[in-house]
This record gives structure tokens, C-alpha cells and sequence, in this order.
């Protein structure tokens, strides 16, 4: 049995020790997490009243829990509100929607595994979205708005 230096095993980002960037179309941004190695990313959105994602498909699992508000996928009969929790497999295809009728920012924490697949009006992939390129982007938009580039991302 291997045993881990406490201060290796345990990483900590505080509420405030990351930005949440504008991520445009009424989308914030903060990413917590990417293990490129593993292919996992940990990111948390803040989403306003008729934001919309690009419909895509997931090639891992991802985990998804509603902090706040409340939002569906366009494809499901179903809504996610605050405090629960969804499971989404591999191949699944949907466009995250937030109802313009909510009052409320709608606060969601995804887990995911793989990259994302946009997919184009005709179902073909337009561009890819993974860990490595979320993080870049995320450091790339909080400079670009004022703030100090994000050191407290924890990586691997």
C-alpha cells in the first residue's frame, strides 16, 4: 500500500480562487479541473435566462449536478433543478436550453470524460471541444477580461 503525502492528496480551489469569465451568449465559465491524461475536465456554468448550447454529442460519460435554477435538453422531456443530478453515456447527443422564463441564474457543475462533438445543422461535427482547449480558452478569456491568468486550475 502506497501512502500519499496529505499535501499531495489533497487540492483545494476556494469559491473565489478562480474568475468566472463571459463566455459570450449569456454563458459564464469557470473550469475547476482538466487531466488531460485521463481525458477528464471539471468545468462550472452559470448560464442566464434563454442561453442555448450547441447541440452535441459526448464521447465519454458526463456527470451533472444543478446547483441553481433550472434547464433542460431540448431532446428529453425532462427538467434538471436545483439539486439534481444527471448521468449522461457516451454517445449521447442533446442542446442544453435554458428557459427564458426563469428567474434565476441557473448554476451547473459537469464532470466530464472524452471531448465534445459540436455538431452542425445537419448532424456533422463542426468543431471539437475537450479539457486541454476549454482550459486555454478559459485562461485566454479571463486575461482578456481584466483578471490575472488563472493559476489555481488544479491539473492532472
Amino acid at each position: 500500500m502506497t501512502i500519499v503525502d496529505a499535501d499531495d492528496a489533497v487540492r483545494h480551489a476556494a469559491e473565489d480562487d478562480l474568475p468566472w469569465v463571459d463566455a459570450t451568449g449569456g454563458i459564464w465559465l469557470k473550469v475547476l479541473r482538466v487531466d488531460s491524461a485521463n481525458g477528464i475536465w471539471v468545468v462550472r456554468n452559470r448560464f442566464e435566462p434563454g442561453a442555448r448550447l450547441q447541440t452535441h454529442r459526448h464521447t465519454g460519460p458526463v456527470d451533472g449536478f444543478t446547483i441553481s435554477g433550472r434547464w433542460h435538453y431540448l431532446e428529453y422531456d425532462f427538467f434538471n433543478t436545483s439539486g439534481s443530478y444527471i448521468r449522461e453515456p457516451a454517445g449521447s447527443v442533446h442542446t442544453l436550453d435554458v428557459p427564458e422564463d426563469n428567474e434565476e441564474i441557473t448554476d451547473v457543475l459537469f464532470v466530464m470524460e472524452g471531448v465534445n462533438l459540436n455538431l452542425a445543422a445537419d448532424g456533422s461535427v463542426e468543431s471539437v471541444t475537450d479539457g486541454a482547449g476549454t482550459l486555454a480558452a478559459y485562461e485566454a478569456m479571463a486575461v482578456a477580461q481584466g483578471f490575472d491568468r488563472p493559476t489555481g486550475v488544479l491539473i492532472g
